[in-house]
C-alpha cells in the first residue's frame, strides 16, 4: 500500500469534476483529481480533430469488429471510428441489463465533457416545485432562487450563447451573442408565434460555444465547423481541458492522476468522515489508498452510486450512503427520439452559412399556465432546418452528366425536430451491484433494472401529434410524425441514484450535496438530481458543483468537516 494526503480528492474529470477541481483550488485547497482513463491533452490530444471522411478507413462508419466488440455503443450513433477510443471499452467494463439500458460512458480525462451536446439550459422554478406540488417521490431542498445566483457564475466563465427571451419556463441565463436562426427557422418561429397567440416559442439554441473570443481563458469563439465530438482545437465549446482544467492547473494546486479507478470510499465510522479513496491502477492492478479532508464524487450519475455502494462497511452493508434505503433508486433520464418532419417551399434561392454546431429549440408548453394535459409534467423539442446536401437520393437519375450537374445543386428545406421528455423519479428504476459479474479489475459490476411507464408513453403519444400540429400550421409540407424508438439511457442524461432532500430517512444527500452519513461527502453531478426538468441538465450539475465547492470550504474554515 502507498499513501499520499490531499486537502480534496475529486472522483472523475467530466463536467461536474473538472468545475469542482477549478473551484477548490482556486479557494486555495491541494486537490488530488483521480480519473480512470487515459489523459487527453488539451488540442495536441484531439487526433481526429482536422480529418475528413475520407481520412477513415472506413469512411467513418464501425467496422464488424467495432460492432462485436461494442454490442451497446452499437445501437446508436457514438460507435464510429471518429471517436474511436473515447468511449468505454465494454469488454473491460461491462454491466448487466435486466431491462435494456443504454449506457454510453466514456473513460477519459475529461470525460463525457468532450462528447456533450453542449445544449445548456436553467431548470425553472417550476421544476423545483413539482415533486412537493403533484406527492411524487420527494421534495427538492433547494429552489431556484437557491441556485440562481451559481448558474450566473458558471454561465460567466463556461460561456453560453442564447438570446433573452423573458421567459418563466426557460428562465434566461448570462449570455453571450446568440448564434443565427435561418432564415426557414426565422419565419416558422414567426409562423408559429403568431399562430399560437405568442404562447410558443421557436428560438435558437442554447449552448456552450463562445461567439465571442476569450483570450484571457486562451479560447477563441466558434469556427462553424461542427466536429466539436473530434475535439476543437480552438477551445470553443466548453469543456474540462479547454476551461475549467487550466483554471485549475493554473493555481498550481491540482494533481490529475489518470488510469485511477476509484473503488471505494474509505469511511472512519468513529468520526463519521471519509478519510479518503481507495484506487486500483488501471494498468498495473496495484492498489493504492489516497487520503484527504473531503471527497467529491462525481464521476457520472451511476458511477458515482456505484462508488457509493461498492464503499460498503459493518455500518452500511449496502454502501456509503444507503442508510435511508434509497441510493441506487430514482433512475431517470430525458425520454426522446420521438417528432415530426417535413419539406419547407419557396426558399429555392436562400442557403445558410456555416456548419452551425447548434439547432434551434422550443420550450415546454404543456402543463403550465392554463395548459392542461393528461400527464404531469412536459417536454421541449430540438431541431433545425437545413437543406439536402450531395449525398441525397435522386432517384430519378442514376448516373451520368446529369447526376452530377443535379448534384452541385442543394436539395430541397426540410425541417424536422424531436422533443425531449422528463422522466418521473420511479423509486423501483434502480441500480445495484451485480456481485457474480467482474469487470477487467475483479470488481462487481452495475445491474440495471429501468423502463419508462404510463406517464412517460401518454407524453410521446403528445410529443408526436404536437410536432405534427405545429409543422402543419407554420406551412410545412408532406409532414411526418415518428416514434424512432428510445430504451432509458440512449439521452445520455442520466440522473438520480443518489437524491438530494430534506430527510435524512428518504434522500441521500441534503441540500448541500453532502451525504447524510458521511458529511465530508460531496455528490455534485447527475446523481444527485431529485427530478429532471425536461432540460438538458449539465448546466445544472456545474451551478451545484460550484455551490456544493463553496460550502465545502465555508465548513472546513469553520472546522466542521
Amino acid at each position: 500500500m502507498k499513501s499520499n494526503h490531499y486537502d480534496a480528492i475529486v472522483v472523475g474529470s467530466g463536467i461536474s469534476g473538472g468545475w469542482a477541481a477549478k473551484e477548490l483550488c482556486e479557494k486555495g485547497l491541494k486537490v488530488l483529481m483521480l480519473d480512470r482513463g487515459r489523459n487527453i491533452e488539451h488540442i495536441t490530444g484531439y487526433e481526429n480533430m482536422h480529418k475528413e471522411s475520407w481520412d477513415y478507413p472506413h469512411r467513418g462508419q464501425p467496422t464488424t469488429e467495432m460492432i462485436e466488440n461494442h454490442p451497446v455503443l452499437k445501437r446508436d450513433y457514438p460507435l464510429n471510428e471518429q471517436t474511436k477510443g473515447m468511449w468505454a471499452n465494454e469488454q473491460d467494463a461491462p454491466y448487466v441489463e435486466k431491462e435494456r439500458f443504454d449506457w454510453f460512458r466514456s473513460y477519459v480525462v475529461g470525460g463525457r465533457s468532450l462528447l456533450w451536446g453542449r445544449q445548456s439550459y436553467r431548470l425553472n422554478k417550476w421544476d423545483f416545485e413539482a415533486n412537493a406540488k403533484e406527492g411524487i417521490a420527494v421534495d427538492w431542498p433547494i429552489r431556484y432562487e437557491d441556485v440562481e445566483p451559481w448558474y450566473s457564475y458558471v454561465e460567466k466563465f463556461a460561456g453560453i450563447s442564447g438570446s433573452k427571451e423573458g421567459l418563466e419556463v426557460l428562465p434566461d441565463s448570462e449570455f453571450l451573442p446568440p448564434m443565427d436562426l435561418n432564415c426557414v427557422e426565422k419565419d416558422v418561429a414567426a409562423r408559429l408565434k403568431k399562430h399560437y397567440n405568442g404562447n410558443r416559442h421557436l428560438i435558437i439554441g442554447r449552448c456552450a460555444h463562445l461567439t465571442e473570443a476569450r483570450p484571457e481563458h486562451n479560447r477563441v469563439n466558434c469556427q462553424y465547423r461542427n466536429r466539436c465530438a473530434l475535439g476543437c482545437p480552438f477551445g470553443a465549446y466548453f469543456s474540462t481541458q479547454s476551461a475549467t482544467l487550466p483554471a485549475a492547473m493554473a493555481t498550481g494546486n491540482l494533481t490529475v492522476r489518470p488510469y485511477s479507478i476509484a473503488s471505494r470510499l474509505l469511511y472512519d465510522k468513529d468520526n463519521k468522515r471519509a478519510t479518503g479513496v481507495e484506487v486500483v491502477d488501471a494498468e498495473t492492478h496495484e492498489v493504492y489508498e489516497f487520503t484527504s479532508k473531503i471527497v467529491f464524487v462525481n464521476a457520472s450519475a451511476l458511477n458515482s452510486a456505484w462508488l457509493l455502494m461498492n464503499s460498503a462497511t459493518d455500518v452500511w452493508p449496502e454502501g456509503l450512503g444507503s442508510s435511508s434505503g434509497e441510493l441506487g433508486h430514482n433512475v431517470m433520464d430525458h425520454h426522446f427520439r420521438c417528432g415530426a418532419s417535413g419539406t419547407v417551399e419557396g426558399y429555392e434561392d436562400k442557403y445558410y452559412y456555416g456548419r452551425r454546431p447548434s439547432g434551434f429549440y422550443i420550450p415546454r408548453f404543456q402543463n403550465i399556465y392554463d395548459d392542461k394535459r393528461d400527464y404531469v409534467r412536459g417536454y421541449g423539442y430540438q431541431g433545425s432546418a437545413s437543406r439536402q446536401g450531395w449525398n441525397r437520393d435522386v432517384a430519378e437519375m442514376g448516373i451520368g452528366a446529369d447526376l452530377k450537374h443535379a448534384l452541385l445543386e442543394p436539395g430541397p428545406w426540410t425541417i424536422g425536430m424531436t422533443a425531449f421528455g422528463e422522466m418521473l423519479p420511479y423509486h423501483e428504476n434502480r441500480i445495484t451491484l451485480n456481485h457474480d459479474v467482474k469487470d477487467k479489475w475483479g470488481l462487481p459490476v452495475l445491474e440495471t433494472d429501468v423502463v419508462i411507464k404510463e406517464n412517460e408513453f401518454k407524453m410521446r403519444k403528445d410529443m408526436i401529434e404536437e410536432a405534427v400540429a405545429m409543422l402543419e400550421a407554420t406551412g410545412v409540407k408532406n409532414v411526418h410524425g415518428g416514434d424512432w424508438g428510445y430504451a432509458p439511457g440512449m439521452g445520455i442524461h442520466e440522473m438520480g441514484t443518489a437524491r438530494m432532500g430534506r430527510d435524512p430517512k428518504s434522500s441521500v444527500l441534503n441540500k448541500h450535496n453532502q451525504v447524510w452519513d458521511a458529511p465530508n461527502v460531496y455528490v455534485t453531478d447527475g446523481a444527485c438530481m431529485t427530478s429532471g426538468s425536461c432540460v438538458n441538465p449539465s448546466l445544472t450539475y456545474m451551478a451545484l458543483t460550484a455551490r456544493a465547492a463553496q460550502h465545502a470550504v465555508d465548513e472546513l474554515n469553520k472546522r466542521n468537516l
